[in-house]
């Protein structure tokens, strides 16, 4: 299984702060954003992968984690995204790295308590289909800002709404997808939503339709760095407080 990291976007919800740098480098408590998300997929098993970055500060990415070898990886692959087109465009950009292996797909910005490699372990036993990640979050203003799992009665996700204006769960997806080689067949077929971007969404849901999505509910605390300055900062709270990115054991 491959791994690939979406590190680009203009971080616009965390201005003034990335009109300097892009905002997978701002640093969280005492390291850069981007490596807490390294450090999650080398620790899940994960020691291939490919960044995805874009605008003018790419190259530090190149600067700060070379070849990769001192994070644990064996091989660290960079693309380049021209314009900021959407996760799902960017996703597009690792298809000949990954090839027709297996994909884990992670968000620079999310921070996970715990270690994501009973997740990674559980596709490897996934005949097919994809997989996403749950959190249990009982704020309802907050998950009208996220992408919302709609359960059925036998707890099976019937369909991801993003940003519903009633959520119909209290599980958020989080970012971090898993993909069989059918993705890329998949990527191709997407419009562009009313935001002018390819949507993850809409990939997820395709795979949904299909009957070939499972999921996993997080234990512990889950942030995303990006979301909006208050989430960037109780993130940092957390990290100072807590060790990230554990084994139960």
């Amino acid at each position: 299984m491959k791994g690939v990291i979406l590190a680009g976007g203009t971080g616009s919800r965390l201005h003034p702060l990335t009109r300097i740098t892009n905002k997978h480098l701002l640093p969280i408590w005492d390291r850069p954003m981007i490596n807490y998300a390294i450090e999650a997929l080398v620790k899940g098993g994960v020691s291939e992968m490919m960044l995805v970055t874009g605008g003018t500060h790419a190259g530090e990415f190149l600067r700060l984690l070379g070849n990769g070898d001192e994070f644990g990886i064996h091989r660290l692959l960079y693309a380049y995204q021209d314009k900021p087109g959407g996760i799902a465009e960017a996703l597009g950009l690792a298809e000949k790295f990954v090839g027709g292996d297996r994909a884990v797909v992670l968000l620079g910005d999310n921070i996970f308590e715990r270690s994501i490699r009973p997740c990674v372990d559980a596709f490897k036993k996934q005949e097919k289909g994809a997989r996403v990640v749950l959190s249990h979050l009982a704020d309802s203003q907050h998950l009208r800002h996220l992408g919302v799992a709609q359960l059925n009665g036998d707890r099976r996700i019937e369909r991801i709404i993003e940003k519903p204006k009633v959520p119909p769960s209290e599980y958020a997806v989080t970012g971090i997808y898993f993909y069989d080689a059918t993705v890329w067949g998949v990527l191709p077929r997407l419009t562009p939503s009313n935001r002018g971007e390819l949507e993850i969404t809409d990939v997820n849901n395709w795979y949904l339709e299909q009957g070939l999505m499972e999921y996993d509910v997080l234990d512990g605390f889950w942030g995303d760095a990006g979301e909006s300055m208050e989430a960037y900062y109780k993130v940092q709270d957390f990290v100072r407080d807590h060790p990230v990115n554990r084994n139960d054991s």
